[in-house]
């Protein structure tokens, strides 16, 4: 007998993980799962990764799921996430541009012709492009602007310190969203160096520095301080991810939010309507 509780089959969405066999990918695989409102049609890995052919479901570890991991883009497909590494995310991206088939980008670590390049293809596709998928780090991202805007005259000046925390298996650093949020100070206080760490006799902190200091330790998700520091007070904005789930979601939200959508580049604040 049909369940009548669930999601018309007109209404579902077709989504394939690119990155499938990676920490993000397999919860994106589990999650996908559960929802009724979308299904998980593909799970992608580069050719020479060994989950290809293993049952997508059991990487994951929940289970069979009576779908393969693949190597390439199936017809059929909804939307595409990706949570890979930048050269695997430019060739789903150019694959989704070829098709019309709308893609997250929550890949990180870009260099700046890969931005480039990823831009220019989201004038072909629909694509969602962001540092961080999370709902509340993108939140705190909008709180991060609001202060920078409240204390562009605070007498005696402002100084901005971002410190991120994430696993010891995190391979860029800064993080993709540390240097977000550095970048969103600068587009309202108007620092011109952002500095990494210090070290040695650096002398008088100078007013337009932006400061980043990453921590990486055990089997942390991520968390970020952002630090307005004044004269006579302190303002700080804080964000912990408790596990992966809060960037799959995010993601899996983005995907929905992106089905329809004209060409174009959109990011987690067009999602979430921050800007309206």
């Amino acid at each position: 007998m049909p369940n009548e509780s669930a999601a018309p089959a007109s209404s579902v969405l077709r989504l394939c993980v690119h990155g499938a066999a990676g920490r993000m990918g397999q919860r994106l695989v589990d999650l996908i799962s559960q929802d009724e409102a979308t299904e998980l049609t593909a799970a992608l890995e580069a050719p020479s990764h060994p989950a290809v052919g293993r049952d997508a479901g059991e990487v994951a570890g929940i289970g069979t799921i009576g779908l393969a991991v693949a190597e390439e883009l199936p017809d059929e497909v909804g939307a595409v996430i990706d949570f890979s590494q930048p050269p695997g995310a430019l060739a789903i991206a150019e694959a989704c541009a070829e098709r019309g088939v709308p893609i997250v980008v929550a890949t990180t670590g870009f260099e700046a012709d890969q931005r480039d390049r990823l831009h220019r293809l989201a004038e072909h596709v629909p694509m969602v492009m962001a540092p961080n998928m999370s709902v509340a780090v993108n939140i705190a991202m909008m709180l991060v602007r609001k202060a920078s805007q409240a204390l562009v005259d605070m007498p005696g000046g402002v100084d901005a310190e971002v410190v991120e925390r994430h696993h010891r298996f995190k391979q860029d650093a800064p993080s993709g969203t540390a240097l977000r949020f550095g970048e969103i100070i600068a587009e309202e206080l108007g620092q011109t160096e952002h500095r990494h760490g210090r070290e040695g006799l650096t002398g008088e902190r100078p007013r337009h520095e932006i400061g980043y200091h990453a921590l990486r330790t055990g089997d942390n998700v991520g968390e970020h301080c952002i630090i307005f520091g004044l004269m006579g007070e302190t303002l700080s904005v804080d964000v912990r991810g408790h596990s992966r789930d809060g960037y799959a979601l995010g993601a899996i939200a983005a995907a929905k939010w992106l089905a329809g959508r004209e060409p174009g580049l959109y990011s987690m604040a067009d999602v979430l309507q921050l800007d309206a």
